[in-house]
């Protein structure tokens, strides 16, 4: 793992790349965090990737420490979800940082995000960013910039459970109508038991009605992460 900063807005962002064995340049993937900012999810995931070829940056969407305090990483979660175009640009001031670095092949990026990352990935999307696939497990899909028609660069997936509460069913329609008005090539999948944090093991502990880990989604959302991740980005 190598650190990698990036400053913006004013604010030092400490993020985590993960790299591959092996010398020239990589495809490279976003990795980004849920509210509770940059932990073991992301960089499991972030080292997984690394191992099947691809440069990982595990971001950090806050610049803060954290301490593992729900109630501090909630006040940061919410003074961004309330600057959407300061968080836009965040996202992709991450994107580009991801692209000019040495090891990865600008041509060939993808981002992928959990909870608040999902929404995070989305907003990528909509920026008509040069990504050519975004993933958004569980996240938020009610956007205040949505995408305009040929924006949407890449092609997009979307894990949803249909048992959580942050994204009920009319959000999971109008994004699919808001797919449909951009002309994106997106894939919709609802787990109709799963709920919010499906693919987080210890999404239990947090103790919130309507966020819960399901194994059967959570294996069947990487496995088609990885297929379109190979799909769209490997030569």
């Amino acid at each position: 793992m190598q650190p990698v900063k990036l400053e913006h807005g004013g604010t030092l962002l400490n993020g985590e790349l993960f790299l591959p064995k092996g010398s020239g340049t990589h495809p490279g993937v976003l990795v980004m965090h849920n509210a509770l900012g940059l932990g073991v999810q992301v960089r499991e995931v972030a080292a997984e990737l690394a191992e099947r070829g691809f440069a990982a940056l595990a971001t950090d969407m806050f610049g803060a420490k954290l301490d593992g305090d729900p109630a501090k990483a909630g006040a940061y979660f919410a003074a961004l979800q309330a600057q959407p175009d300061l968080l836009r640009s965040r996202v992709v001031a991450w994107h580009d940082r991801l692209a000019a670095l040495d090891d990865v092949d600008a041509g060939r990026t993808a981002a992928i995000g959990y909870c608040f990352g999902g929404f995070c990935v989305l907003e990528l999307a909509r920026s008509s960013a040069a990504v050519k696939a975004i993933v958004s497990f569980h996240g938020l899909l009610t956007t205040s910039l949505p995408a305009t028609p040929g924006a949407i660069r890449g092609e997009v997936a979307a894990w949803c459970g249909g048992q959580d509460p942050y994204v009920p069913s009319d959000h999971i329609e109008a994004f699919r109508a808001e797919m449909a008005t951009a002309d994106a090539s997106s894939q919709i999948t609802v787990f109709a038991n799963a709920a919010h944090g499906f693919t987080d093991r210890d999404a239990a502990a947090l103790g919130r009605p309507g966020v819960a880990y399901d194994a059967l989604a959570d294996r069947v959302s990487w496995a088609g992460t990885l297929a379109m991740l190979d799909s769209v980005l490997q030569p």
